[in-house]
């Protein structure tokens, strides 16, 4: 058994660091060194307890990670000590009426990694001790199955790679919108996911706006080669009539959770055009209805990925088409987690800020 340091939640704005017992790897296992572990809006709703049905304090938290491979179990093949990896962080049970329909990635009884409780998955399957003491990537070692690991190339640098699991994100919803080439394509909500949805809907031909209140974000997206829009200077409808001879956008993403930005990305849509709800909303939202019937638009929801989201997503940080370097906006040692994620909280000119497990504080360490 070895101790190191990891992150844990504790309770509804409360993260600590401290140890983390971490098992040999079992059959069909393999045990991580975490690099990079970013920090997203899904941990965001965790640090502020509104998953707590979820996440079974204390909990270690994390899964948008990148490392490398220290040991693995009896039975694994394909994978050695030293291998740059990243991890695909869900289970299914292959046994329930979505997986039997192929879309495994949905499981009705999925345990995403990082995220649900120890109890919930121990109700749900059988699962090795050393999975269940060690769930999220936020700590020095990680053990997980050998099924979740998708192979980085040597050439990309750990911390660029640790942007693939969201980048896989943008993928998986840039498909299921169907985004086609010479589509209008409009992005409400400039965040780290809506700017890596804009950049895959781009190089998949979109012609892509982004529409966005935070200054910063605006300038970000637009050193990176996308147009935005400040929905506080002008409205947006407008825009769109004006962009598109007021026939629409064919595609409109909803990645900013607020009810403002589903009004904004209904209105902004053409006769039979799609939105796709990317974003976590909390509570019901009012939705205007009529249009959808005016104007026969299409609703998608879009929630997490597949295998080929995330070889996918490999190949576009790899190849520089997602600029990751210029999305990451500070790196923290592992004992400063805490820190910042209050600092995220407050908002501020601030994209991606990723954990560096493999650094910590002077005065912290593994035991």
């Amino acid at each position: 058994m070895t101790t190191t340091l990891a992150v844990h939640y504790t309770a509804a704005r409360t993260l600590t660091t401290g140890p983390a017992e971490t098992e040999p790897p079992g059959p069909g296992e393999v045990e991580l060194a975490p690099a990079f572990v970013g920090i997203c809006g899904t941990d965001l709703h965790i640090f502020h307890g509104d998953m707590d049905a979820r996440v079974k304090a204390p909990a270690v938290i994390g899964h948008e990670m990148s490392g490398r491979v220290v040991r693995v179990g009896p039975g694994v093949e394909g994978f050695a000590p030293g291998d740059p990896v990243t991890v695909m962080p869900l289970r299914w049970d292959g046994t329930c009426p979505a997986c039997l329909r192929g879309h495994s990635h949905v499981c009705q009884n999925l345990d995403f990694i990082g995220i649900d409780s120890p109890g919930a998955m121990q109700q749900r399957w059988t699962v090795p001790a050393s999975t269940l003491d060690s769930p999220g990537a936020m700590q020095q070692r990680w053990t997980v199955p050998a099924s979740t690991l998708v192979r980085l190339p040597e050439s990309l640098p750990l911390d660029r790679a640790a942007l693939v699991e969201p980048t896989a994100v943008a993928v998986h919803d840039v498909g299921r919108a169907g985004v086609r080439e010479g589509e209008r394509v409009v992005v409400v909500g400039g965040g780290p996911v809506g700017v890596l949805i804009a950049l895959v809907a781009q190089a998949a031909g979109g012609e892509v706006r982004v529409v966005e209140l935070s200054a910063h974000r605006r300038r970000l997206a637009e050193q990176l080669g996308l147009s935005t829009w400040d929905p506080a200077a002008a409205d947006v409808a407008t825009l769109v009539n004006d962009w598109t001879g007021d026939a629409g956008a064919d595609v409109a993403f909803e990645v900013s959770g607020a009810e403002a930005g589903v009004q904004t990305a209904v209105d902004a849509l053409a006769v039979r055009g799609r939105l796709c709800l990317v974003a976590i909303h909390p509570r019901p939202r009012q939705v205007n209805l009529h249009r959808f019937f005016w104007r026969e638009l299409t609703l998608v929801g879009a929630r997490l990925y597949d295998r080929g989201d995330f070889e996918t997503a490999v190949r576009l940080v790899a190849d520089g088409t997602i600029p990751a370097d210029e999305l990451i906006s500070k790196v923290v040692p592992l004992a400063d987690a805490p820190s910042a994620f209050e600092a995220l909280e407050g908002g501020g000119d601030v994209m991606k800020v990723l954990v560096d497990c493999g650094n910590v504080s002077s005065s912290e360490g593994a035991a």
